[in-house]
């Protein structure tokens, strides 16, 4: 708390792209980590930063109603001047550890429930980020003439990265998504987690040529997850030896946990300098 610069100011200054924060209500892993609200978080680093792009990964859906969350990801947008992109996904269940259904009493769907959810939550934050007044009738969810004014800064609506990894899941991303991204899985080592998104990344291909979507209009995004993504920082050639092989296969964006160990800095620096203007070029 007594450094000059916060860590997304860093960041930003390092030439990162994006700078993006989780949507849980608490770590459930650890309930009593010190934890902030994740859209009100965006709003603040909003006002400290001037180029860095900013999202949810990833926006959980249990915890909103979808039009409520397309009226704060509007406010972000223009609070952000258009550097907002907005991350959802269908949310852990209580199954994978989440506590939160529990905790403060809301539903755990099944399966098929939280995939239907998704859609017609997907569908509804699609529709309202286009158009200023807009109805929408569903299983779950009904709007009559709800008015989005203003319109958002970026058009026609602020970029959906949506955070998946199963089968029906990655179908709703090929059809509304801009970035489809993947952490691959829970409790996968390095070959794991490598075979699972290249086989999640070739279902993807497949559902785009069932959908009519040129598949390279979706941008492929990974989170570099668990252990993983901490060994990352132990070399710059770990670093280039890891994301070579995701870049094989299409992807073009890596997402890494922030380096709270001072020891990491100097890796992170380096990727910032010599491996991320090739990225981006």
């Amino acid at each position: 708390m007594g450094e000059s610069r916060s860590p997304v100011e860093r960041i930003e200054e390092l030439g990162f792209n994006s700078v993006w924060v989780a949507d849980h209500f608490c770590n459930y892993g650890q309930p009593t980590q010190l934890w902030f609200e994740g859209w009100t978080t965006l709003t603040g680093l909003a006002c400290v930063t001037r180029t860095i792009r900013i999202g949810t990964l990833v926006t959980s859906i249990s915890l909103r109603h979808p039009a409520v969350l397309a009226r704060q990801a509007l406010t972000v947008d223009h609070i952000s001047h258009g550097r907002l992109n907005v991350g959802i996904g269908a949310g852990a269940p209580s199954s994978e550890g989440e506590i939160v259904y529990e905790m403060i009493g809301i539903d755990d769907w099944n399966p098929a429930e939280r995939v239907s959810h998704f859609k017609e939550q997907i569908e509804i934050i699609d529709l309202l980020l286009r158009e200023r007044v807009s109805s929408y009738s569903g299983k779950y969810y009904h709007l009559k003439e709800v008015a989005m004014y203003p319109p958002p800064v970026q058009t026609p609506r602020p970029p959906l990265t949506i955070g998946c990894i199963r089968s029906k899941m990655l179908k709703i991303a090929v059809k509304y998504a801009d970035t489809w991204n993947s952490f691959g899985g829970i409790n996968l080592n390095s070959e794991e987690m490598f075979k699972s998104i290249k086989n999640q990344n070739e279902l993807v291909d497949n559902y785009c040529k069932e959908l009519g979507r040129n598949p390279s209009t979706l941008r492929r995004s990974v989170l570099v997850y668990g252990q993983e993504g901490l060994t990352l920082y132990d070399s710059k050639d770990n670093f280039l030896k890891y994301i070579e092989k995701y870049k094989e296969i299409g992807f073009s964006e890596f997402i890494l946990y922030y380096p709270w160990k001072e020891e990491h800095m100097p890796i992170f620096k380096k990727i910032a300098e010599e491996i991320i203007p090739d990225l981006k070029s």
